[in-house]
């Protein structure tokens, strides 16, 4: 399909610099595109709350969070080469490939090679507390390097900890430098597996209080694991969605998940996905059969119109870009105009967007 025909306009003032408070009052624009053929007549769209969102459950029904966590993934350092004098870089850490080698997005990406080195941090201080050497092992297209660290293991994830930021996204960065508040507001409250890039930020609307609702309703809650990276930000540059490659990204649905989630099936329930990346993870664990096996990898799933999905009934995710492959996504599941309409109706009632923005709840068009 042509790239353009995700194209929409969208008002800066909508994008979110900030999350929420509380995290479950944000809203929920409810997009079902049955709504018609279900009596009494419902609406195609229906604004709520995020609170809202066990009144669109039922007992039996299953949750499936990502847990990943957010690393401090955004190094800033001083690249040399052959002894001479450095050049200031900054790398966006996406992938672990190794105990000690990363992929990552440099910048100026043009101007490094193989072989440079890079240290980043601050010189003078020991290495966990300020200071990070690398060497550019491999280079490859729009920017993107493999670095070789000189540290290791945990060793190695101490020292990102110690001189790394929360790389935010770009759309809130070109506005706002990152500060203390963001290590908590974009991070969910059920993070514990560390190396991603990026939040799976639908998760970022729950809270205790709502998981203590959903309990009550009958709600079950699962979890996977698919570590976010920097490649979700990168525009689609290709005219054509068959041109564009996606990257790669590691994950893992245990055996014991995948069970579970079987049975929920099996009794009736439906798979609800809470965010894009739980929804291409356990798509990329399904049979064609729609059962979902113990599943562990990196998964380059590109999700778009005419795609059919395998085991997920229900989505909640927040407002992406546009032209990008979520927005896409999003088509696929619940159907290319409906989807339209509801971006068209969420700017034009003041829904906010992106990471720190509102929710949506969608169902699944062919289901």
């Amino acid at each position: 399909m042509r790239v353009d025909l995700f194209d929409f306009d969208l008002p800066d003032e909508r994008i979110a610099l900030r999350p929420a408070e509380p995290r479950d009052s944000a809203r929920l624009l409810v997009v079902n595109p049955h709504a018609e053929s279900v009596p009494p007549a419902e609406s195609l769209l229906s604004d709520h709350c995020v609170g809202d969102l066990p009144s669109f459950l039922r007992a039996g029904d299953a949750l499936v969070f990502n847990d990943t966590k957010v690393i401090p993934a955004q190094l800033e350092g001083i690249r040399h080469r052959d002894g001479a004098g450095g050049q200031q870089v900054s790398a966006t850490l996406h992938m672990r490939v190794g105990p000690s080698r990363w992929k990552a997005f440099a910048k100026p990406g043009k101007r490094i090679k193989e072989g440079d080195s890079i240290a980043f941090g601050h010189s003078g201080e020991s290495c966990f507390l300020g200071a990070l050497d690398a060497t550019v092992e491999e280079k490859g297209e729009a920017g993107e390097v493999t670095l070789a660290f000189d540290l290791s293991g945990p060793a190695l994830d101490e020292a990102i900890a110690a001189v790394g930021h929360i790389p935010l996204p770009p759309y809130i960065a070109a506005k706002r430098p990152e500060d203390e508040r963001d290590r908590a507001d974009y991070q969910t409250i059920y993070a514990r597996e560390e190396g991603a890039v990026a939040a799976p930020t639908a998760g970022l609307h729950f809270t205790p209080a709502l998981f203590e609702t959903l309990d009550r309703a009958g709600i079950e809650r699962h979890f996977v694991t698919l570590h976010v990276g920097a490649g979700t930000f990168l525009p689609v540059k290709a005219d054509d969605t068959d041109d564009h490659r996606m990257h790669l990204e590691s994950g893992t649905v245990s055996a014991e998940t995948a069970a579970r989630l079987n049975a929920v099936k099996a009794k009736g329930g439906r798979i609800v996905c809470v965010g894009t990346t739980s929804l291409r993870l356990i798509e990329s664990a399904a049979e064609e059969s729609g059962e979902i096996r113990g599943w562990s990898g990196a998964t380059g799933i590109f999700i778009t119109p005419g795609y059919r999905f395998k085991a997920v009934d229900m989505l909640m995710t927040n407002f992406h870009l546009p032209r990008s492959t979520l927005f896409m996504l999003v088509s696929a599941f619940s159907g290319f105009e409906t989807m339209h309409a509801a971006y068209k109706h969420a700017i034009a009632t003041g829904y906010r967007f992106y990471s720190y923005g509102d929710a949506s709840l969608l169902f699944r068009k062919d289901k």
